[in-house]
């Protein structure tokens, strides 16, 4: 073996043990051949439950009373409409039922 072949086989040597010991110290992962991996993401903290605590919790899916009184919001503001005509027709004598009847 001539000098210049030991030497460069001992610089990657060294070279290797030392990415390795910094890996280990700094907690980096080691990629030598350079493919994608999801280390990078899979290292971030987890943001969902951070999110979800900011908002508060919604309470007019769970109460009752909210959602009858939704309801009847509703049922007043359609027999409005239909005092002044402007209600939705009755099945089957709508826009398209005029247009065949014709």
């Amino acid at each position: 073996m001539s000098v210049g072949k030991l030497k460069s086989i001992l610089a990657a040597a060294t070279i290797s043990g030392v990415t390795e010991a910094r890996a280990r110290i700094f907690g980096h992962v080691i990629n030598p051949t350079g493919q994608k991996s999801p280390h990078k993401i899979l290292r971030k903290k987890l943001i969902g439950e951070k999110v979800a605590q900011w908002y508060p919790h919604d309470i007019r899916h769970d109460d009752p009373l909210v959602m009858a009184q939704k309801e009847q919001e509703r049922l007043t503001k359609l027999e409005l409409l239909k005092r002044r005509g402007k209600g939705a027709p009755k099945k089957g004598q709508g826009r398209r039922a005029v247009k065949r009847s014709k």
